[in-house]
């Protein structure tokens, strides 16, 4: 059926967690911009087809090689070992008439050769998951590291852990009216990337690896324009062009692919259930025993959460109330035309076998697109929220919002160009985002019955200590504390 997709784009899928979204997105961007079409969709919304990289000899190198460390141990003489490992490996996954003899050329050494592959293992994304082999992946140094998220026979993508939502991510970067830009700043920190890695990574690839995937297609996007597509490429901007080492920037851009992600799809639900108010996250920072804010927090974390479900049931009753379906309701064959109005507008219908009732026709359409709802896309707030920091139950049994010291890192590097004063930084956070940290924010979101204004004032406490901690933060004589990015360069630097 097609409601999720209809409300937020194909698709939001909670176990392709952030670095997974963004693998995949730039498995995309690399692919268009080799067709020097990155971040425009020249045939009209919605017509994106890329193909990806397999790079099979590559990860059974990596990930389906139990041998090396055995051979490297029982066999002393150098040719036996690359005899014996040569012959193990003539059945690597994948690969049709294996043959990894130009490693040989590669390499001074066997033993060259594993410390090598033991390195590029170390730091692989999430080296100690027992994800199975096909879904490891190395740490993006280059265009020659990526490669896309196949089954258990290493032949077609099953769309587990990279199940369109960077593609998504892609899309939203299109439609942002600050793409040009994006374009320049992303290509620009790229290419300033050490190529050693990637250099690396491509000494354990044959001359000739070219395997690609067929035409990945039908990716879709419901919005021409959101404010959340243009937040997300201002963010993205104002952290490529920070002088932020090497690959050091991409978990800031990581997390805040995930965080735009969460604000997304909880914008577009008040939008379509007609609430005005902007979104709010009151944050705790964690206190050692139970406090307001924590409460309050909880709560309003659950509020949220249930959000992308009542946009789902809100849709549903749209079409329940339309024109088109109380016309039929009064027609001859009032359950077919009903049905039909079904197929056509999201997708669902023919399978229907209980009673010839549109009322029950649209009870189990209900019902159906709730199941399916909490299977994944109901997930994203609380799934992305832990993988970047934002949510979490430490020190109580119940999730809310208590970022981490990586996540206030990223926020400030994205917001703070040289240094601001520490309550214009909290404004910001809270206009943007709708971060709740201190009084003067939580008195403007809160009824009074809720506010507590000492309560507040202790958690700015914690946060202003814990920026103080991260070395982010300096308290000047005259008692104004100001928050300083390290990284701010300017034109002329």
């Amino acid at each position: 059926m097609w409601i999720d997709e209809a409300i937020w784009g194909h698709r939001l899928y909670d176990e392709q967690l952030p670095w997974m979204v963004f693998l995949e997105f730039l498995n995309v961007f690399y692919h268009e911009e080799d067709k020097s079409r990155a971040f425009f969709e020249p045939n009209g919304l919605n017509t994106l087809k890329y193909r990806c990289a397999h790079r099979l000899h590559l990860r059974n190198i990596l990930f389906n090689n139990p041998h090396l460390a055995e051979i490297r141990q029982n066999y002393p003489n150098e040719s036996n070992r690359w005899d014996e490992w040569l012959k193990r490996m003539k059945s690597a996954t994948g690969i049709a008439h294996a043959q990894f003899n130009y490693l040989r050329h590669h390499f001074h050494s066997f033993d060259d050769f594993c410390e090598t592959v033991s390195l590029i293992r170390s730091t692989s994304l999430e080296v100690n998951s027992n994800k199975r082999w096909t879904s490891k992946f190395v740490f993006p140094y280059g265009k020659d590291c990526l490669y896309e998220d196949l089954d258990n026979t290493a032949s077609t993508n099953d769309r587990r852990f990279f199940g369109r939502t960077g593609e998504m991510l892609y899309l939203m970067l299109c439609r942002t009216q600050r793409k040009v830009e994006l374009l320049t700043a992303l290509k620009s920190r790229l290419a300033e990337t050490d190529p050693t890695w990637d250099s690396i990574i491509k000494c354990l690839q044959p001359a000739d690896e070219t395997q690609l995937s067929g035409e990945r297609a039908n990716s879709f996007l419901p919005y021409k324009h959101h404010e959340s597509f243009d937040q997300l490429a201002e963010d993205w901007l104002a952290i490529l062009r920070l002088n932020i080492p090497s690959f050091d920037v991409f978990p800031h851009l990581v997390n805040l692919a995930g965080l735009h992600l969460i604000t997304y799809q909880l914008g577009v639900s008040r939008q379509l259930l007609g609430l005005e108010t902007p979104l709010q996250l009151i944050c705790e920072m964690v206190a050692p025993k139970k406090t307001l804010v924590r409460e309050i927090s909880c709560d309003l974390y659950q509020q949220n959460n249930l959000l992308p479900a009542q946009a789902v049931e809100t849709f549903i009753s749209r079409i329940e109330n339309s024109p088109a379906w109380q016309q039929a309701l009064s027609d001859n064959g009032a359950f077919e035309k009903c049905r039909k109005i079904l197929r056509d507008e999201v997708r669902w219908g023919e399978e229907y076998d209980g009673p010839s009732d549109p009322e029950q026709l649209i009870t189990a359409l209900r019902q159906a697109a709730m199941k399916r709802h909490r299977q994944h896309v109901a997930n994203i707030h609380r799934n992305y929220g832990r993988d970047i920091g934002l949510v979490s139950k430490r020190g109580t049994v119940k999730l809310r919002y208590a970022p981490t010291d990586a996540l206030l890192k990223t926020l400030l590097f994205a917001n703070v160009e040289r240094r601001i004063e520490l309550n214009q930084f909290l404004d910001r956070l809270h206009s943007r985002y709708g971060f709740v940290f201190s009084d003067k924010q939580a008195e403007q979101v809160l009824a009074k019955g809720e506010f507590d204004k000492k309560a507040f004032q202790a958690n700015s406490r914690r946060l202003e200590q814990r920026l103080g901690s991260l070395g982010v933060l300096k308290r000047l004589s005259d008692g104004c504390a100001y928050v300083v990015n390290p990284y701010y360069k300017t034109i002329n630097e």
